[in-house]
């Protein structure tokens, strides 16, 4: 335990951190459910779920069991060797996602790289696009990770500047337009990189059947669509994966965050042999994915997701808190949008900047982020119940109403 104060921690990473990052001004010490606090002892309730991360709620006690018992049996061997969790965690999650294989690794960036190279490779091999051609149509406004490849393809200046010479490869396409995406095929596109719902961007949502639409464009070119599920999926927005609204089948699926369940960095993709089938030994790889600790802890987090019911929780209570926060009829308010309990609230120009109403609403014990300018993002643990998000509802109407 440390005897420092808020504002000396505050200032202790300002003083030897690098400045990667504007936070909100409130240190985190303790957490648990949607509850955290300061080391002061003030209580906050949390509405970001370290961006989808900790979907589960803070400390699960049933994911705390399965990281303390197996960090007392083994925490890794690297893939040099069978262990006796990856295997359940590979059946677990293929047989969740519907896919036969599972790639493990760490980090949604890692993911993201991961579900890039199988569709370079794919193209490669099993299309036969000619060698280093390869494309991948991506959409402007995307958020897929901070890796340089990854910024490459990305249209956020603050993302992106100087860090050049960057990755070629990629076709940047506007976001909900069918049409651009066709006219953006080639014989060397290989795969289309998706978010069903653009997280970063300001809780984007495309119109109803875009996925399906993108879907029906894949199978009709013969290439693959892959959807970043990184904060959409594992219950967010109502379903257990956000693709699942539009009916579809994608070649590709990309997890992290919630995976973890809040406590270990664990992703994924999930694709059927024809496609993960591209990979041989050697080809592609991680020291730490699917280790015994961060298996045993995933298949935690999807068990609790399973059994509390927590996409069918989202769904319903996720309704409820944008009907509360469009019945404010704020002046300050432009749109509410969202699915599940992802959403986003974009501010009316003459209301001025988010940050102004995310430092207010900390002050008033609720904790949640701006993102750009204009856009506050509310994303509460999917184990929130009705009366605290009435209970956070006072505290909004204070500010916004």
């Amino acid at each position: 335990m440390t005897n420092l104060n808020s504002e000396q921690l505050m200032e202790m990473e300002h003083k030897y951190g690098a400045h990667n990052y504007h936070p909100l001004e409130v240190v985190i010490s303790k957490a648990e459910g949607i509850w955290v606090e300061d080391p002061e002892g003030k209580k906050y309730m949390d509405m970001l779920s370290a961006y989808s991360a900790v979907n589960q709620g803070h400390r699960h006690p049933a994911i705390i069991k399965a990281l303390k018992n197996q960090a007392d049996e083994l925490t890794l061997t690297s893939r040099a060797f069978f262990n006796d969790k990856w295997p359940l965690f590979a059946k677990k999650l293929a047989e969740l996602t519907e896919k036969d294989m599972i790639l493990p690794m760490n980090t949604g960036a890692e993911a993201v790289e991961t579900a890039i190279k199988t569709m370079r490779k794919w193209g490669y091999l099993e299309k036969g696009i000619e060698t280093d051609k390869a494309e991948i149509i991506v959409f402007e406004e995307n958020f897929h990770g901070r890796t340089t490849t990854v910024v490459s393809f990305s249209t956020d200046p603050v993302a992106k500047d100087n860090y050049g010479p960057f990755t070629p490869g990629f076709k940047i396409v506007p976001y909900n337009d069918l049409e651009a995406v066709k006219n953006a095929i080639t014989e060397n596109t290989a795969g289309i990189l998706v978010e069903p719902i653009q997280g970063e961007a300001g809780v984007v949502v495309p119109a109803d059947g875009y996925l399906k639409g993108l879907s029906d464009i894949s199978k009709e070119n013969n290439i693959l669509l892959a959807v970043d599920e990184i904060q959409t999926g594992f219950a967010r927005t109502g379903k257990m994966f956000a693709f699942m609204y539009d009916n579809i089948d994608p070649d590709i699926i990309i997890m992290g965050k919630a995976l973890g369940g809040g406590v270990f960095p664990v992703s994924a993709v999930a694709a059927n042999n024809d496609i993960l089938g591209v990979f041989k030994p050697g080809s592609h790889g991680s020291t730490f994915g699917g280790n015994p600790l961060g298996c045993a802890v995933a298949i935690a987090s999807i068990e609790v997701l399973l059994d509390e019911n927590l996409a069918a929780k989202s769904f319903e209570l996720g309704k409820y808190f944008r009907e509360q926060l469009i019945a404010m009829n704020s002046d300050k308010i432009d749109i509410v949008r969202g699915k599940g309990l992802l959403i986003g609230i974009v501010l009316k120009e003459s209301a001025g900047k988010a940050r102004i109403y995310t430092t207010k609403l900390k002050e008033k014990g609720l904790l949640c982020k701006e993102t750009h300018d204009w856009i506050i993002r509310f994303a509460p643990p999917l184990v929130i119940t009705k009366e605290e998000i009435d209970q956070a509802m006072e505290s909004i109407r204070e500010v916004l109403g």
